[in-house]
Parts: structure tokens; C-alpha cells; sequence
């Protein structure tokens, strides 16, 4: 039986679920269509909301399109204690995929959830067909050291509640966008809706800023055995992927790309989904047409 703990469908073709995948654990998935999987993983500020351009152009009756909030992030459950670690971020969409039985996927990961992804790509590579990660290096551990320092301003954002870190978080997405009218009434909406709790969330991040990861990612880029292609905003902007981190997996990765998309910043499938929508259905063809190459030799 489906662990589903609740649902709601939205319309006809999309299910919204929360999927257990450890006591007191519980991440978010949203569901569409059918088909071989196409699965998104948001940032930590982004949840199902932010692919629904991407979503709405690639949707077909021959895909299934699913969105894996991690722990902690959008809609998904935000214990206060938990192992927030990039590492086990990677074994929970790993534990939700089979829950759902969802096997070989293609991957559309935005900023730290790059290296879940590459993460889960290296502990269950038979789960990833190819990863699109979007603004997504090489991360090391799940918050910056920007993130660390504003931290110790934690308990003056929990005097300001609510709205204080919403317009926190506006303006570090304007400064994240190269053009900000993409952040309308509805879009900035979307992007805080979730962030009512102000204890919940910087108790998220104050475990973030503890979690230790058990190995490093970056000596092990060279076991990835499937494409992966990374987007960015070549403009200067926060959030931006650092050259060395760029450099490393293009030296490491195998099968690797970096693809440039103009007049974007950190949100490239807001500013330019297109791009984004471009990428998923070349590494989609491509990985269709492996898996027919490799059944036609066995």
C-alpha cells in the first residue's frame, strides 16, 4: 500500500502527498501524468511552486513529472531534530522513489539540491539517468557561510516573525535575479507561503549549519556514470556557482556540460524556463535512447 500520510488532488492529473521516510520524517511530493519519470528537486528557498512553467511545457502522456521537497524545505515536514545532512537528504528522495516505486529518473535539481542529487547519483546510480542541475555546484554542506552568519541574527528575525523573513526573503531573491519582474504579487507569494512558522525554519537551518556530512563529494565526482548538465546565469548574481566549483566538475564528471543561459541569475526557470525545458527533453531523448540501446545488446 501507497505510505501516504495525506493528499489532495489539485485537478484531474495532480496529486499532492506526503510520503514517510523515517519516523517522524516526511517529505512532500506532488505527482503529473505518466509516463517515464522526470523527477524536480527544489532549492532550499523554492518548493513545487517554483518548476510550474517547466512542468505545465514538458507535461505529456508519456511522462510523469514529480516534485521531492528534502526534509525541511517547502511543504515537507521540519523536525527540529533531524539529520539534515546533504547525504541524507539523498537516502530520503531515494526512500520516496521506492515508496512510490519509481525507478530510473531524470533528475531537474535547483542550487543545494545539486548535490543531494549527485549525492544520490553515486549511492543508487541505477535511480539516475541524468541530472540537470540548475545553479547547482558542488556543495560540501547544506548552508553557506552567508547563511551561518546571518544565523546569529536569529532570535531578532524571530522578533520580526513572519514578515520580517519574508522581505528577507524578497530581497534575496531580487538580488539573486537579473531581472526581478518575474517577482510579482502571486510569484512572491508562492515562494514564502510556506514560512508562517519562523521557529520551525530557523530551527531547519540551525540543523542545517550542524549537520556533518559522512564523506565528501567532491573526490568521488569522477564515479558519476550519467550526464549531467549544469545551467547557470553567466551575469554576476547572488547565489551564483563559484569558477572552481564549475572547473572541478568539469574536470571530474565524465559525461559533463555546463550550459550558459542568458539574461538570468540563481531562478533560471523563472527568468528563461525555456531553458530549462530545452534541457530536459534533450537528456530525456537521450536516455531513452540508451535504454533501448542497452536492452537491444542484452
Amino acid at each position: 500500500m501507497w505510505p501516504v500520510l495525506l493528499f489532495a488532488l489539485t485537478d484531474s492529473l495532480t496529486l499532492r502527498t506526503a510520503i514517510p521516510v523515517a519516523p517522524a520524517e516526511s517529505v512532500a511530493v506532488t505527482i503529473s501524468g505518466s509516463g517515464s519519470p522526470v523527477v524536480f528537486v527544489p532549492g532550499l528557498v523554492g518548493s513545487a511552486f517554483g518548476f510550474r512553467h517547466v512542468q505545465a511545457a514538458i507535461a505529456t502522456d508519456t511522462q510523469q513529472l514529480l516534485v521531492i521537497e528534502p526534509l525541511g524545505f517547502g511543504r515537507s515536514g521540519r523536525p527540529a531534530i533531524a539529520d539534515y545532512s546533504l547525504t541524507a537528504q539523498a537516502d530520503r528522495v531515494a526512500s520516496a522513489l521506492d515508496s512510490l516505486g519509481i525507478g530510473r529518473a531524470v533528475f531537474v535539481a535547483h542550487s543545494v539540491s545539486g548535490s543531494i542529487v549527485y549525492r544520490l547519483a553515486l549511492v543508487r546510480p541505477e535511480l539516475v539517468a541524468g541530472i540537470i542541475s540548475v545553479e547547482g555546484g558542488v556543495t560540501e554542506q547544506p548552508v553557506t557561510p552567508g547563511m551561518r552568519l546571518a544565523l546569529k541574527f536569529a532570535p531578532l528575525l524571530k522578533l520580526l516573525g513572519s514578515s520580517g523573513l519574508r522581505r528577507q526573503l524578497v530581497r534575496n531573491l531580487r538580488e539573486s535575479s537579473v531581472d526581478p519582474a518575474w517577482l510579482t504579487p502571486e510569484v512572491v507569494n508562492g515562494y514564502t507561503q510556506h514560512v508562517d512558522d519562523v521557529g520551525a525554519v530557523l530551527a531547519v537551518l540551525k540543523g542545517m549549519a550542524r549537520a556533518s556530512e559522512p564523506w565528501a563529494l567532491g573526490p568521488r565526482l569522477h564515479e558519476l556514470r550519467c550526464p549531467v548538465r549544469l545551467l547557470v546565469g553567466p551575469t554576476a548574481h547572488r547565489g551564483s556557482v563559484p569558477r572552481d566549483e564549475i572547473e572541478l566538475l568539469q574536470t571530474a564528471v565524465p559525461d559533463f556540460q555546463v550550459i550558459e543561459v542568458e539574461e538570468t541569475g540563481h531562478f533560471v526557470f523563472e527568468e528563461r524556463p525555456d531553458a530549462v525545458v530545452a534541457a530536459v527533453r534533450a537528456l530525456t531523448a537521450a536516455s531513452i535512447g540508451n535504454e533501448v540501446l542497452t536492452s537491444a545488446q542484452r
